[in-house]
């Protein structure tokens, strides 16, 4: 079976979030797996020049956006027996950032057509093309529309894939006719419309033969109207062809035995320790094993619940713990974390950039890592955090509450702590037990910890879900 993944992103290409680390993972765990799989993307400026050194020209051609017909180059670079292919044209793609732009629009109706358009090139033809968010959604409805006659196409089928229903690529209506090529005849509540506008995330749901997002609990909430982004009653009427897989993350990347980013490697709770101190002395913090050191590796935006810990990052702090945070994001959110890492030296230390260096060694430093999330589809933070032995305290949401099994003080099952509603004080409750069971009971916490990092959030059964899926569209 060859399946095509057409995407924005993939790690370590281009990586804005989540989705390249899925992008990046996934087809190698599908490889193992006995699929012949390949990668298509935009070949954005910001690529890092080496691997743009390694890519091998193929050929130029013209893709249709609306009336027009623009330049596409098509390179291919191999890497770990997977052929990713870069859809090359400077005008769209040679910029600084993936996203933000004023003809967003235009830029991935060409690459979504551009896709389309380059598939006879490519060295295997597919029979599934796996579309992944917004920015691949029109993907679907133009293989519908403009190829379905033409022989070489007619049998390749397509699964949409929702990594944040929040983000929809919604443009104004003339851009079904001026970019799409598309009659009116798509444009109703069934189709592309989406309150007056033309949304491409919809274009994916409303075209694609089979749907998936990346928990089963995100494909439950996202049919309801608190999390529906408007588009629950849509989904609900496509529940029969919607599934939640849950995201896995690469244990080869991510793998404390090996990871050349931490201070030292390590396979237990000792070597963990060694990091931690490292962890604190590199950030000034006071060495201490007897503090423990809470973390977030963020970005500083609503969804990721900022504002409730600022809410009670005072209460936080009379816990007498270490606050390690990396990422940028709101101005507001970063200004107050400036200030209050000032207000607290002894106990705060605040990061704000991004370095996956860093990340790595608070991941493996740390002995709680925070994600008090409005809405999460899956989350990745919470799965490294396990898999280096740094315990997650998160709000059930998503995969959030798809991977993190709560603490039961009875039983002692569990690999993580969470809490239910979003709400300050319910947090800091849970904060509050955490630190209470890493002060108290170590011999229960070091026994937590050991459960968190022999739980198998690997892509290896998450992978052979997607081949059910894929084989279901035989």
């Amino acid at each position: 079976m060859n399946v095509l993944f057409a995407a924005s992103e993939c790690a370590p290409f281009i990586k804005t979030g989540g989705l390249g680390d899925v992008i990046g993972a996934l087809p190698k765990a599908l490889q193992k797996q006995g699929i012949n799989i390949s990668v298509i993307l935009p070949k954005f400026g910001d690529l890092p020049f080496r691997y743009k050194e390694e890519m091998e020209y193929i050929t130029s051609i013209e893709v249709p956006v609306g009336w027009r017909r623009q330049f596409c180059g098509i390179e291919k670079l191999v890497a770990d027996g997977i052929t990713y292919y870069f859809l090359d044209n400077e005008y769209y793609f040679k910029r600084h950032g993936s996203y933000g732009f004023y003809d967003d629009g235009e830029r991935f109706a060409f690459f979504s057509r551009g896709v389309l358009e380059a598939l006879p090139i490519l060295k295997d033809k597919p029979d599934i093309i796996h579309c992944h968010d917004w920015q691949t959604g029109p993907v679907s409805v133009l293989l519908k529309s403009h190829y379905r006659s033409h022989p070489f196409y007619k049998d390749i089928k397509t699964v949409f894939t929702i990594h944040n229903l929040k983000y929809q690529g919604v443009f104004s209506k003339n851009v079904l006719s001026e970019l799409l090529d598309l009659s009116d005849l798509y444009f109703h509540m069934d189709g592309l419309e989406f309150y007056g506008s033309v949304s491409y995330m919809k274009a994916g749901l409303a075209f694609s033969d089979k749907l998936t997002t990346v928990s089963p609990s995100y494909a439950e909430e996202i049919q309801t109207p608190y999390y529906g982004e408007n588009l629950d009653g849509f989904l609900k009427k496509r529940s029969h062809e919607f599934s939640g897989i849950v995201n896995g993350v690469d244990y080869d990347e991510y793998n404390p035995s090996i990871d050349s980013h931490l201070f030292e490697t390590y396979e237990d709770y000792e070597g963990k320790m060694v990091n931690k101190r490292k962890l604190q002395e590199s950030l000034n913090l006071p060495v201490n094993d007897e503090i423990p050191v809470i973390s977030m590796v963020t970005r500083l935006v609503d969804q990721k619940g900022m504002d409730l810990v600022l809410r009670v990052f005072h209460e936080i702090m009379s816990q007498k713990v270490q606050f390690v945070l990396l990422g940028t994001g709101d101005e507001r959110f970063e200004q107050a974390l400036r200030e209050l890492a000032q207000q607290y030296p002894e106990q705060v230390s605040v990061n704000i950039f991004f370095d996956e260096g860093l990340a790595r060694k608070i991941y493996a430093g740390s002995d709680l890592f925070l994600m008090p999330s409005q809405f999460e589809p899956c989350g990745i933070g919470q799965l490294i955090a396990m898999r280096y032995g740094t315990l997650p305290i998160v709000r059930e949401t998503g995969g959030l509450r798809d991977t993190v099994i709560p603490y039961n003080q009875f039983t002692g099952e569990g690999n993580g702590f969470s809490f239910a509603n979003y709400n300050a004080h319910e947090m800091l409750y849970i904060i509050e037990q955490a630190v209470a069971l890493y002060r108290f009971q170590p011999m229960k916490w070091k026994e937590l910890v050991s459960h968190a990092m022999a739980e198998d959030y690997s892509w290896a059964a998450s992978s052979q879900k997607y081949i059910e899926l894929y084989e279901s569209l035989k």
